[in-house]
């Protein structure tokens, strides 16, 4: 999720997004106007995968606030094997299943109406990749961060990605044990690719 409401060529039509690659390249999902609400754009969300292809073929994968569905879908595309879409909005929920359903992906993809700081703490599944993108209008960076941190569930040689507000200190609420690999700024957008060891 994500609040700015600006979108270059070629990444919003109405309210939809495009799927970039894989399986589904070239497909449109609609979502959920809803305040707070930004997918990741394309170039963005390019660069992410670009990060993480080696890891996703048969990668379990949770979506922490699934919002669109932009990572998650994207991350079932390219080949996760099961990726979980965690959302509170009742209204994003339902988008989220009607673009599920349209992919026919419920055999990969989960949508779990609840909170992510509940999630994070009542979760005993392991997960290889973690998507963190909440409204940022809020102090859910430091709500999530700090409850996943002490999560004892994430797999070996996890990767998190940590979308963030560019002057955001969100690197305060990193875990000692995560790694920084990359990171990128674009706009007013700062994205963080972390290894967990």
């Amino acid at each position: 999720m994500r609040q700015n409401k600006k979108y270059k060529s070629g990444e919003k039509a109405g309210n939809s997004l495009r799927i970039i690659a894989g399986r589904w390249r070239g497909r449109r999902i609609e979502f959920a106007d809803s305040p707070g609400l930004r997918p990741t754009g394309d170039r963005l969300r390019e660069t992410i995968f670009n990060w993480l292809q080696l890891s996703l073929p048969g990668a379990h994968c949770l979506d922490l606030f699934a919002g669109s569905g932009a990572m998650g879908f994207e991350a079932a595309s390219r080949g996760a094997e099961k990726v979980t879409l965690i959302e509170t909005a009742p209204l994003v929920v339902d988008k989220l299943a009607l673009a599920s359903d349209k992919l026919d992906a419920g055999q990969c993809v989960d949508i779990q109406p609840c909170s992510a700081v509940d999630f994070i703490r009542q979760n005993r599944q392991p997960y290889d990749i973690v998507f963190l993108d909440p409204p940022f209008d809020s102090d859910l960076h430091e709500q999530s961060l700090n409850a996943l941190a002490q999560a004892t569930w994430l797999a070996p040689a996890c990767k998190i990605i940590v979308e963030s507000p560019k002057n955001f200190p969100v690197k305060n609420f990193f875990a000692p044990q995560w790694n920084i690999l990359r990171e990128k700024t674009a706009g007013q957008v700062s994205v963080y690719y972390l290894l967990v060891e």
